[in-house]
């Protein structure tokens, strides 16, 4: 049942590319909370393949990897028919309106996103207009459905002050505009809040506890695929980095040792437990006995998603009618929100 608008708390967009596999982290990190948010907010979960191509991406693998992202949207617990699921490329508002910001941002605002930095290196000037430009569209992404709430990692939130400060700038300059159409507030874009919460905000690699788990990582064994198989993630939990100690009694024993901490946020978050609760269980027990507890729990939460991802996959005309349809709901909300964008800028024609 969709809920009518005036019984949300606000408008959530977030959204994931569609490159590589999805992982546990991404699972505890973000689908967790937007699972939980569908009850208490209008929700648009996007697919966003145009910020796949900042990086060359072979297009008959995009197109496969935009479908299993989404059926794992899907197989997370996100329901098609009451959030809004699609691919970003679907609706050309979300180019368009990134133009327009193009022209509010400042260069100065840009030099300043670290994951540019991080991301290019020392080979920048061989990297992609696109992707020193990403986190413009990922504003207009945003701001094209006025969102008031977006659900972010920690490696996320620079770019959301942006999307503030280009909400801001784009109020400000057009501030007569904006009155004159009848916001007598002389706000048109809101200051998006973003969301960090969930029972693990940061999980990390397998293979080294001072490093994020990412689906980019050359060792498959240093993550946990959404599509591993039962045998797989018992595997790799299995031979999980550890070190020779017995898990602490209680959560300040594991400040000094991120393998451990991360296995118990792990088993905390996927049980609904706090680290403390974990810990008065299996405090004093050596990682023989804490794993094999751990693969199971593991494989009981995640290996359903998995299975029913595979389903959602073996049937590409299906899922192309999911995310044609999410489409066609996100431009209902963005085509007269980019039409009065057009009309406060000075662009002639609807």
């Amino acid at each position: 049942m969709v809920l009518p608008a005036h019984a949300y708390s606000g408008r959530v967009f977030s959204g994931m590319q569609p490159s590589g596999n999805l992982t546990l982290g991404n699972y505890l990190g973000a689908m967790v909370n937007w699972v939980r948010m569908q009850d208490d907010y209008e929700c648009i979960y996007c697919v966003v393949d145009m910020h796949a191509i900042t990086m060359w991406q072979d297009p008959a693998t995009l197109k496969a990897s935009t479908r299993e992202v989404a059926a794992a949207y899907i197989a997370c617990g996100i329901d098609p028919t009451k959030s809004i699921l699609f691919n970003q490329s679907q609706v050309a508002e979300h180019a368009q309106l990134g133009w327009i910001f193009n022209c509010v941002a400042r260069l100065g605002w840009l030099d300043r996103m670290t994951q540019f930095k991080d991301k290019a290196g020392k080979e920048k000037e061989r990297a992609s207009v696109g992707l020193y430009d990403y986190p413009v569209l990922m504003a207009a992404d945003i701001l094209l459905y006025r969102a008031t709430h977006v659900p972010v990692g920690d490696d996320q939130k620079q770019h959301l002050e942006l999307a503030r400060d280009i909400a801001a700038k784009f109020n400000n300059d057009f501030k007569a505009e904006i009155a004159a159409a009848g916001h007598s507030s002389g706000i048109f874009f809101p200051q998006p809040e973003p969301v960090i919460t969930g029972p693990a905000t940061r999980v990390m690699s397998l293979r080294d506890g001072t490093k994020k788990m990412s689906k980019s990582d050359a060792s498959d064994m240093s993550r946990i695929n959404l599509t591993d198989d039962a045998d797989t993630i018992a595997t790799k939990i299995r031979k999980a980095k550890t070190d020779p100690e017995a898990l602490p009694s209680e959560v300040a024993g594991l400040s000094t040792r991120p393998e451990a901490d991360n296995l118990v946020g792990i088993f905390a978050a996927l049980s609904g437990k706090t680290k403390d609760a974990v810990l008065s269980e299996f405090g004093g027990a050596t990682f023989s006995t804490f794993k094999p507890a751990l693969a199971d729990l593991c494989v009981a939460k995640l290996a359903p998603i998995g299975d029913a991802m595979r389903r959602l996959v073996a049937d590409p005309a299906e899922m192309d009618r999911i995310l044609a349809n999410g489409a066609e709901r996100a431009r209902r909300l963005a085509t007269p929100i980019y039409r009065e964008t057009k009309d406060i800028v000075g662009f002639v024609g609807g």
